[in-house]
């Protein structure tokens, strides 16, 4: 009897250890190494491990790592769609060849540049390249936000002494002797008059301050013309400010003295308002800024328009309407009928006014912008954007010069002494940012009275609100620019 429970219990034995020798592991249910104990009897283990490798090998993939590409955002103040366009075939030929780079094209409006990078700089999203008007330039270099050491670089590739100098010179920062900035291009500002019309009234070409005042009185009604000139008054723009400072530096008046005081409220200041705002009982109603301007000299309705050389063009075919398609030109051959008078003489000098653009590199930019600035400034690419509005955008490379004559049929619609004029502008171009004397900080503070456009608010408080007098409206900037040259100074301590 004992002998038989003991061979029962041995069949018993072996039956259990056959099925959990024949038992296989269901793929799914990978877990099964936590609830199978393994013995060296049993060799579950090894069993286990190849069904979970076959699983591992059949159904895990492991993607490829796309390579990640380094952005560099271009902020641009040419932000007409065409123009964009042209920047960003630019920057496809850049990446094609350097596909490791996604290159941005932002556009962005002239008068808001300050308050983008104030916004951008809040929230640390600031861009690699700012085209821009060399007036930031002082302010932006003040704040160290541009690099200027990868200014330098870039000039230095592209090749220094292809440069014209008088660009160069304005854009070293007093400070550091360092170029802050890159020139990239310009225009030359002046008066464009209807010279028919000017004639057949007996006028003379608007040059001096006594000229314009003339012609204020006389043109409206000559022709067909309404209105002797349309004069920048907006509050929003900083195209006032622009006309402004012209009539201003050729009457001696000036925000600094040689010895750093402010001097906006100064008997010339006053008497610079006064002239200016007194224009607006010959002009368009305002408020006004560069498109009413154009707009009004192409339909003949004014004879006097303040504006860059970018008119050009437009004065052969018509201005682009902001909702597309293009003015139609009111008088035939108008280009051939408008005269040039760059130069302005007031009771106490005389001035030129003109804009240099730049390329501004932002600190913290990856070092691959030095490369994508150079490519702008480098052959087709750079006579590219020049011939965007060839006349509106005068080469700061003299290498540049002989195919920047080329690029426009409408060169041959004025005279060869001002396309010369135009040419060799930014050697007698003045602002009053270019002052010898000033050093960083007045520069500085200059920017920022452009960038928070104090002078067209005082001058439509004076013209359009008559909520100001000229006395009043310079006692109020002289405030405002006492306070800011002392915020400039403190932050220097």
């Amino acid at each position: 009897m004992k002998r038989k429970v003991v061979l029962l219990l041995a069949v018993l034995i072996l039956a259990a250890l056959a099925a959990t020798a024949c038992a296989k592991p269901t793929p799914e249910k990978v877990v099964v190494t936590k609830e199978v104990v393994v013995t060296k009897e049993v060799p579950v283990k090894e069993v286990v491990t190849k069904e979970v490798e076959k699983v591992v090998k059949e159904t895990v993939v492991v993607p490829a790592t796309p390579a990640k590409k380094t952005v560099i955002e271009f902020w641009t103040t040419d932000n007409e769609a065409k123009r964009v366009d042209a920047y960003e075939a630019i920057a496809a030929r850049y990446m094609k060849a350097h596909p490791n780079v996604d290159l941005r094209i932002v556009p962005i409006e002239e008068a808001g540049v300050s308050q983008r990078i104030a916004t951008a700089r809040a929230a640390n999203r600031m861009p690699a390249i700012v085209r821009m008007g060399v007036e930031r330039v002082s302010t932006f270099a003040a704040d160290g936000l541009l690099d200027e050491d990868a200014a330098v670089k870039v000039i230095n590739s592209v090749g220094k002494d292809d440069f014209r100098a008088g660009p160069l010179k304005m854009v070293t920062d007093p400070a550091t002797g360092k170029y802050a900035a890159i020139p990239y291009d310009g225009w030359i500002q002046a008066i464009w008059y209807r010279a028919d019309m000017f004639k057949q009234a007996g006028l003379k070409p608007p040059v001096s301050w006594d000229d314009i005042n003339a012609a204020c009185d006389k043109l409206p009604g000559t022709g067909n013309l309404l209105y002797a000139l349309t004069l920048p008054t907006d509050p929003g723009q900083n195209y006032p400010q622009q006309v402004f400072e012209q009539f201003a530096m050729s009457n001696n008046a000036w925000p600094f003295d040689k010895d750093g005081k402010v001097t906006m409220n100064t008997p010339e200041m006053i008497q610079t308002l006064k002239f200016y705002t007194s224009l607006q009982r010959c002009a368009v109603p305002g408020p006004q800024y560069w498109r009413g301007a154009r707009e009004a000299y192409e339909l003949d309705q004014s004879g006097m328009l303040f504006y860059s050389t970018y008119i050009m063009d437009d004065l052969v075919v018509g201005s682009g309407k902001s909702g597309g398609g293009n003015i139609h030109i009111a008088v035939p051959d108008l280009a051939k009928k408008t005269g040039f008078a760059p130069k302005m003489v007031g009771p106490n000098g005389s001035a030129s006014y003109g804009q240099l653009v730049t390329l501004g590199i932002m600190k913290g930019a990856d070092p691959i912008a030095q490369d994508v600035a150079k490519f702008f400034l480098t052959g087709q690419n750079y006579q590219d954007v020049l011939a965007l509005s060839p006349l509106g955008k005068v080469p700061v490379l003299k290498s540049a010069v002989d195919g920047w004559r080329k690029s426009s049929k409408y060169f041959q619609s004025y005279s060869p002494d001002t396309i010369d004029q135009i040419a060799n502008g930014y050697e007698t171009m003045q602002r009053w940012l270019f002052r010898p004397d000033y050093d960083a900080t007045h520069r500085a503070v200059i920017g920022d009275i452009e960038g928070r456009l104090l002078i067209p608010q005082v001058i439509s408080n004076i013209a359009l609100e008559g909520s100001m007098t000229p006395a009043e409206g310079a006692q109020w900037l002289q405030k405002q620019v006492e306070t800011m040259l002392k915020e400039r100074q403190s932050q220097k301590k």
